[in-house]
């Protein structure tokens, strides 16, 4: 086995480079948004444990829903990327094209075992280069092929190690070997057919057997005339322990998805729904539709399913030609191979078996796949290809009369490929991109239709959109997901009646219910969401509401373990005002799913309904447990622990909410919930750090602007305070309590009696019966000397809220001012204007105020609609005054005596009127 030399290395490395250096430009796209950007198995807060259990895309795989792609060492991998980069495409596609380079090196030495270095140099370079790779390279979810091929070829590069001297057997390559395998099946699942390609490597290179000599030593053995040689028996030996742990390997596989293969559906997978004989002769015509495109990958498409291959359903039809020409040249390759000896026959022999026994997962004879044709299957096939074609290369340029031509046949094929890989990276920058490149292929697929009105809705270009999703219903009319995607786009333009239609028609189009059968066997999980969306829908209509829950009872009822009707029909049962309803509702999405932190946020709302706010706590604090970053959680728990007025809670509180502002710096909320908490603590400057910030995130926040203003107030600011409330009046002008609070400083502070009563004037302009605008408007006619104004204005005030000592109280001190004026016929007025009762101001009422207009009930609705927030809530602070107590001479005294008995004598002879 010749080594590889740092010159090789470095030629492939560039050349890998070279061709893939723009991949580092694309996003997250297709395939990669479930794997990387929705899948929490890469989060480092997820157990590790879970990646063993759950499939390649964070689907517990116990779920009906799974995809059953057993993959943990790749999803590791990305695990790895997230913890150093967390979602920056750039490291991802990174890591890609240095595992591409690291296949294209081991190739090279796997290549020098059957062909020459030139040889092997040239076929490992058509590898690096091959347009077929994009998919595997460029797109970040083909990582699995990648490393699948690592260990691929370094376990038949193992096993190769095996053969001792004079055929004896040598264990511990075979152990590394079986070791390999296992672990490039646990990074997908067609690394186990390594052990075909050992096995047959063993049979007709190791110990040089060709087809006839094995059928003659049979007939001989069966015959009797010999006995089975003895490097025979060490050959069977060999191939029984590679048989054996394969064995074992294809039994724990078959445990880990429960002994349950996938649902797909019609559309994935159209060939493997259809009657006989169309269902044989369309799987067969794939093979060399597969062939061709690694003969020539002009077309390249992501996406083959649903109507990119019509179905082969006839025997007449002509395509069955180019399926027969197929076979009938791999036949010749093989009866060559197999049936003559020497060099050639074993290297077209083991690049054959790198052609077929790798796609043989993907080729739909022993079990349905949910794809038709997938280029990134053809990763490890295609390097079969490459020696065949490196192999025939050789054979040409050996020819003194091809050897120009057979190098610049070479130098062409390299150069166009190269440039067609770059170019094909491209498409891979957005979902756009990659989609619209396919429809310029196939224009017969509904899915690229709807992928493409996929990536504009993303977008916000919701009118084009909804033009690729009608398109994608005449395509394919019964198409379900189709339908939903033009209802959900209706309703985003606010087109409900369409919106309704359309989802009408996607449910129409559901399987009916079979007794016996399981709904989901025939139809693809995510479909069942046309009842979540419809549900959606006519939910805003509060007439319908019943409606909409048994549209989420029907689903429930096809899917008892759809945990996202159970969350959408809590959220409902909420706004039915049927809190216990909602809670056992949450209570069983749990019961599926424990590790949701949304489902634990959601009961806790439940529980603030249900006016229980230790057990919302206790959720909340759950659902921070399993994601201490759940923004909702960690902004309403910091809530609900300021609200519930324990001090102890107050410090872990403002951790949360500082947390909280780490994760939404340009929340304003956050930080005016900070400022709240600190003038609770009496932290007055850190409060007015905090009330600023947020009102420079957000100009005219109300709460804020009010609560900075009482801030200053409190802390003798008062003049510092009117700026602010300038600002908040000229957002709110009907604020009330802004009112109240600047006529309060423009009379006490800046002495302005008329500016106060103005504001007290357009407090009763708005609201004639608020009761603290009357009776300040009442101390104004006080300060203006009116008394008698002002008597009737207290008297009035008295009249809406009856119960209020201190209006009675006021009144009767004016009254007092009244009769001392009676009975001196002047009245004295302090120098500074304000109205005096025995030296000390008549005060204004206590101010009230809520800080934010609304309570925390909304709940998190995770998969129908994503990115929804909810409003919070906070009630503002109280300021509250003691009441200045008030002095009077003992002449007022003694005539409020005389009011008093005088006013109980009136109240009997009232009740002697009336008869009581």
């Amino acid at each position: 086995m010749a080594d590889v030399s740092l010159k090789e290395i470095a030629l492939i490395v560039g050349v890998v480079a070279a061709c893939y250096w723009n991949s580092l430009f694309c996003g997250f796209v297709f395939d990669d948004v479930s794997a990387i950007l929705d899948n929490k198995d890469l989060h480092p807060s997820t157990p590790l444990k879970n990646l063993f259990q759950n499939d390649f895309w964070g689907t517990p795989m116990s779920e009906e829903r799974s995809h059953k792609s057993y993959r943990p060492l790749t999803v590791l991998t990305f695990r790895l990327n997230y913890l150093f980069s967390e979602l920056n495409a750039v490291s991802y596609h990174l890591l890609n094209v240095v595992f591409h380079a690291v296949v294209c090196i081991v190739f090279l030495k796997v290549c020098k075992l059957f062909l020459d270095n030139r040889s092997s140099v040239i076929a490992s370079l058509l590898f690096a280069v091959h347009p077929i790779h994009t998919e595997a390279v460029t797109g970040v979810v083909g990582r699995a092929e990648l490393l699948s091929s690592i260990f691929f070829l370094a376990a038949f590069l193992s096993y190769t190690k095996s053969k001792g001297p004079d055929n004896t057997i040598v264990w511990t390559p075979i152990a590394v070997t079986v070791c390999l395998v296992a672990v490039a099946t646990l990074c997908k699942e067609q690394g186990i057919t390594v052990v075909g390609i050992c096995c047959v490597y063993e049979v007709f290179i190791a110990q040089g057997y060709t087809l006839p000599m094995l059928l003659d030593a049979a007939m001989q053995i069966l015959r009797g005339k010999c006995s089975i040689p003895y490097s025979m028996l060490q050959t069977l030996l060999k191939l029984i322990v590679l048989m054996f742990s394969t064995l074992l390997l294809v039994v724990v596989r078959v445990q880990v998805i429960q002994s349950q293969l996938p649902v797909f559906t019609r559309f994935d997978n159209p060939a493997a729904v259809s009657p006989s004989p169309a269902r044989q002769l369309t799987f067969n015509y794939l093979l060399p539709v597969n062939a061709w495109l690694l003969l020539n990958p002009s077309e390249l498409c992501c996406d083959w399913t649903m109507g990119t291959i019509p179905l082969v359903e006839s025997f007449l039809d002509i395509r069955n030609i180019a399926t027969i020409t197929f076979f009938c040249f791999l036949g010749s390759l093989i009866v060559f191979s197999l049936r003559y000896p020497g060099d050639s026959s074993k290297t077209v022999l083991m690049a054959l078996c790198l052609i077929v026994l790798p796609f043989i997962p993907a080729s739909n004879l022993f079990f349905p796949v949910g794809f038709v044709v997938a280029e990134r299957v053809l990763y490890v096939p295609s390097m079969g290809f490459c020696i065949l074609v490196a192999h025939g290369w050789k054979k040409l340029s050996n020819k003194s009369v091809l050897r120009k031509l057979s190098w610049i046949c070479l130098s062409v094929v390299l150069f166009t490929h190269a440039l067609k890989t770059l170019h094909r990276n491209w498409d891979w920058e957005s979902e756009y991109t990659l989609f619209m490149s396919a429809l310029k292929v196939n224009k017969n697929n509904a899915k690229l239709w709807n992928n493409v009105g996929h990536a504009l809705e993303n977008e916000k270009n919701f009118e084009r959109a909804l033009r690729f999703f009608i398109q994608a219903t005449r395509v394919q009319p019964d198409d379900i997901g189709a339908h939903m995607n033009v209802g959900r786009t209706y309703k985003n333009l606010n087109k409900t009646k369409e919106a309704e239609e359309s989802y009408m028609i996607a449910k129409s189009l559901m399987p009916q219910i079979i007794p016996g059968k399981k709904y989901a066997a025939r139809v693809a999980p995510n479909h069942l969401n046309v009842y979540i969306n419809l549900a959606n829908l006519i939910r805003a209509n509060e007439s319908r509401l019943e409606e909409a829950d048994q549209l989420y009872r029907q689903a429930i009822s096809m899917r008892p373990d759809f945990k996202q009707a159970y969350i959408s029909r809590g959220e409902l049962l909420l706004k039915m005002n049927k809190p216990v309803k909602a809670k056992e509702a949450y209570l069983r999405a749990l019961e599926l799913d424990r590790t949701n932190a949304d489902l634990w946020y959601n009961l806790a709302i439940v529980y603030i309904e249900l006016k229980d706010p230790t057990e919302a706590l206790k959720n909340f604090n759950q659902a921070l447990e399993l994601n201490p970053k759940h923004k909702l959680a960690l902004f309403n728990s910091a809530l609900l622990m300021q609200e519930s007025g324990d001090p102890m809670l107050r410090p872990e509180a403002k951790k949360r909410l500082l947390s909280y502002v780490k994760e939404e710096p340009q929340d304003a909320n956050g930080y005016f919930n900070l400022g709240m908490l600190a003038m609770d603590d009496k932290r007055d400057a850190e409060a007015e750090s905090w009330m600023k910030k947020a009102i420079r995130l957000q100009p005219g926040f109300r709460s804020a602007l009010f609560n900075l203003a009482l801030l200053y107030s409190q802390t003798a600011k008062e003049l510092m305070a009117l700026p602010v409330l300038e600002e908040l009046l000229r957002y709110y002008p009907d604020h009330t309590k802004g009112l109240i609070l600047k006529g309060d400083i423009l009379m006490n502070q800046k002495k302005d009696i008329s500016g106060a009563k103005k504001c007290f004037e357009k407090i009763l302009e708005m609201d004639p019966n608020n009761v603290q605008g009357k009776h300040n408007l009442c101390v104004v006619y006080f300060e203006e000397r009116d008394l008698i104004k002002a008597e009737k204005c207290l008297v009035e005030t008295l009249v809406l809220a009856p119960h209020e000592e201190y209006i009675q109280r006021h009144l009767n001190i004016v009254r007092s001012k009244i009769s001392l004026l009676g009975a001196a016929e002047q009245s004295t007025f302090p120098a500074d204007g304000t109205a005096a009762v025995g030296g000390k101001k008549i005060p204004f009422e206590n101010l009230k105020e809520v800080k934010n207009e609304q309570k925390t009930t909304q709940t998190l609705n995770s998969n129908i609609n994503k990115g929804q927030s909810n409003s919070k809530k906070r009630t503002e602070k109280n300021n509250t005054d003691k009441e200045t107590k008030k002095k009077s001479t003992k002449e007022i005294k003694d005539i409020e005596k005389k009011r008093v008995a005088a006013l109980k004598r009136l109240e009997e002879i009232e009740r002697i009127l009336n008869g009581e």
